[in-house]
């Protein structure tokens, strides 16, 4: 049987293929290139599940990388659970067609309880005690150990945060050629991170941030030529695809203080510090990139609320009924509210930083009512960050609790963003391959892949 390696870089676009992609370019020499407008939301999560089932989140129900659970009043973020991905699978279809065919699903989302033979994902350990421990969960279970045994611990650092960088890429490479070398999977994803991170850092733009990309784009160009390599060298075909590109943003929009201004968010104070009460707001939106869902809890608000969304700064569009009336929209926001190209959504809510709370200023993808790319950076306003960040590392291998709170809360150094599916074409996802069928859309990518098999 034919077998596939499908490289998933992250923020990838044309428009960055080039003198510092040699590998890339030459890859896509003699293969087709194409871009097609990204999947909506344009986000991980989405676009993923879009591509994985042949799906819209009409029917599979991703509506973002998190949405608020209205019957448990919570907002949930980067949950791992391949069961809330509705519908077959693409090695779920192949195997069914092909008995026998098997799919190493290396770090792709939703990874956990998956029905892959092979799959590994980002899983810390939560003790009784308060620590977070890092660690990865694997299908099957033994594998976890014989992976770490051979490539050591996955730098979890590196993979998210504001020491994000190519080491976390280069594990997951690892990992996927072990698998190659272990196992030969018919099908092995990949997924690629480094690339997203850097262009939410500093953006696609000019000056010295173009120098910090150029270096990055080259890091990352280095790896994918040297899994491509290794792949051929075993008679594997490759494809590389992208999820979204990343458009240049300079104005961040809170639209909880907006809503809060118009007296419809319920704050509670704890600890004297404020949280959002979702389950009490009478609206509130959750923040994922470029595109935002609100919630009206209050249904006799609905057409006020419309009106003052659109009339909101930096918002371009207001979304209604875009996920169908089933899964989609009972995930989904009762309005998806969509920026304008260079704006983005923060899942801000308090109006005096000294009330913000505590995790604000801490890396908690989990508790936060939104997606944080500043997350990415450290306080620049911290005289020496290294030396807090030492003390919190004391303290925690001492077996004492701590608060690492080294996140700014200055949402304007942030200078890339995604999440709008109408943008240039060189800000469009590509998928460079040799396949039968190329896709001219996100759901098309299923049938893309499986045309390799035909």
């Amino acid at each position: 049987m034919k077998r596939l390696a499908v490289l998933n870089v992250v923020g990838l676009s044309r428009g960055l293929l080039g003198e510092d992609t040699p590998n890339l370019v030459k890859f896509a020499e003699g293969r087709d290139t194409v871009v097609f407008p990204p999947a909506f939301p344009a986000v991980t999560c989405t676009a993923q599940s879009s591509y994985l089932t042949g799906t819209s989140p009409t029917q599979h129900g991703i509506v973002g990388n998190g949405w608020y659970d209205r019957e448990a009043a919570e907002v949930k973020f980067w949950k791992q659970s391949n069961h809330l991905v509705r519908g077959e699978k693409i090695w779920e279809r192949l195997r069914r067609e092909r008995p026998g065919f098997t799919c190493a699903k290396m770090f792709w989302w939703y990874n956990m309880y998956s029905s892959a033979d092979w799959s590994v994902t980002p899983r810390p350990m939560y003790p009784a005690d308060g620590r977070k421990v890092f660690d990865v969960y694997t299908q099957p279970m033994e594998m976890r150990e014989a992976l770490k045994a051979e490539l050591g611990e996955f730098p979890f650092p590196s993979f998210w945060g504001p020491r994000s960088g190519i080491e976390s890429s280069e594990w997951i490479a690892a990992s996927a050629r072990w698998v190659e070398e272990k196992h030969g999977p018919d099908l092995n994803l990949v997924y690629l991170p480094h690339l997203d991170y850097v262009l939410q850092k500093c953006g696609p733009g000019s000056g010295e941030a173009r120098e910090e990309l150029r270096e990055e784009l080259r890091a990352i160009d280095t790896l994918v030529g040297e899994q491509i390599a290794f792949y051929e060298a075993r008679g594997v075909e490759v494809v590389v695809l992208s999820e979204y590109g990343i458009s240049p943003v300079r104005k961040p929009v809170h639209l909880n203080r907006v809503l809060r201004k118009a007296g419809w968010i319920t704050i509670k104070e704890e600890l004297g510090l404020e949280t959002l009460d979702c389950g009490a707001s009478k609206v509130f939106a959750v923040a994922d990139h470029q595109v935002a869902h609100v919630y009206v809890n209050d249904v006799t608000l609905k057409e006020e609320v419309r009106r003052v969304l659109e009339a909101t700064e930096g918002v371009a569009e207001v979304r209604e009924g875009c996920f169908g009336e089933e899964i989609g929209a009972e995930r989904g926001g009762d309005f998806v509210v969509v920026s304008e190209a260079d704006a983005w959504f923060t899942y801000y809510f308090w109006e005096d930083d000294a009330v913000a709370p505590d995790y604000a200023r801490c890396i908690d993808i989990h508790r936060k009512p939104g997606y944080d790319p500043v997350e990415l950076f450290i306080d620049p306003e911290l005289k020496c960050p290294q030396w807090k960040v030492a003390k919190f590392l004391l303290k925690k291998k001492l077996g004492f609790r701590g608060l690492l709170d080294v996140i700014p809360l200055d949402a304007t150094l942030v200078k890339g963003s995604h999440g709008r599916d109408e943008v240039p074409e060189d800000e469009q996802p590509l998928v460079i391959g040799r396949l039968p069928r190329m896709p001219e859309r996100a759901e098309e990518v299923f049938d893309a892949i499986a045309s390799f098999y035909e």
